[in-house]
């Protein structure tokens, strides 16, 4: 690479600064809007980090709702059974910062919520939630931001285009094979 960029300045020169308006929607709690955007949501991707910076990023999902909100302040993730490699859980032990990203089907916006996360065995948190679930991922010190995200959009259209050509979407099967081939 020619020109690296290594301050926040020389990041502003090429990006720019965002405007008030979207300033003005980052928020340290829930509101009516982002409160319904959780409770929509049947899909999640919770982001972590190793203490040697190794990031991981895993989705969660159920029906809507699955993620339950405590208080304004206070989002309760349910760990669900998987594969037991307990890479989000095990980061969050070391490093209790995470970032969520909800999605809703067919909506163009997303839900960004960043905090500090704990593992919780309280069986008074873990009992609405019970789906064979044995910890529960309280997250709480947020910075929140519901915004328009033009990737989501282009996903969005290009759901519509392959919908209409169903055969010629990649399968993740195929897709699987492919990426075991020798090379």
């Amino acid at each position: 690479m020619r020109e690296t960029i290594t301050t926040e300045a020389e990041l502003r020169e090429v990006i720019g600064s965002s405007t008030p308006v979207v300033q003005s929607k980052i928020s340290d709690r829930l509101n009516d809007l982002t409160r319904q955007f959780v409770e929509r949501s049947p899909f999640m991707l919770l982001a972590t980090s190793s203490p040697d910076g190794s990031c991981d990023v895993s989705p969660r999902g159920d029906p809507a709702g699955f993620v339950h909100i405590l208080d304004e302040e206070t989002l309760l993730v349910p760990e669900r059974p998987g594969n037991k490699l307990a890479d989000s859980l095990r980061n969050v032990l070391a490093n209790p910062h995470v970032g969520l990203l909800f999605l809703v089907p067919g909506v163009g916006d997303t839900l960004r919520v960043n905090g500090r996360a704990a593992l919780t065995t309280d069986p008074t948190l873990l009992e609405p939630l019970a789906v064979e679930g044995k910890t529960i991922i309280p997250v709480r010190d947020n910075k929140i931001l519901l915004t328009r995200d033009r990737a989501v959009e282009r996903l969005l259209r290009l759901e519509a285009e392959l919908s209409k050509d169903p055969a010629s979407a990649a399968r993740a099967g195929h897709l699987q094979v492919v990426a075991r081939r020798p090379a």
